[in-house]
């Protein structure tokens, strides 16, 4: 599964919507969504923003592990 897809499932999940997590990165609902439809990339600084606001680890973020990992700090 590629990281685009694993965002988009963990925001439906959670039950947010682009405009949503948008906030959290600063971003309007249309820049976050280039970043799930893959018309801009994820900034590492972003990724570690839906890290900590997921409680989620970068690893299954990104798509590297399948089983959600809680962050490590």
């Amino acid at each position: 599964m590629n990281y685009r897809t694993r965002l988009r499932n963990v925001r439906e999940d959670r039950d947010l919507t682009q405009d949503d997590v948008g906030k959290v990165l600063q971003k309007s609902q249309q820049g976050y969504n280039h970043i799930e439809t893959g018309r801009a990339e994820l900034k590492i600084d972003d990724l570690i923003k839906l890290c900590r606001f997921y409680n989620l680890s970068a690893d299954y973020l990104i798509g590297l592990i399948d089983t959600p990992e809680k962050l490590k700090y």
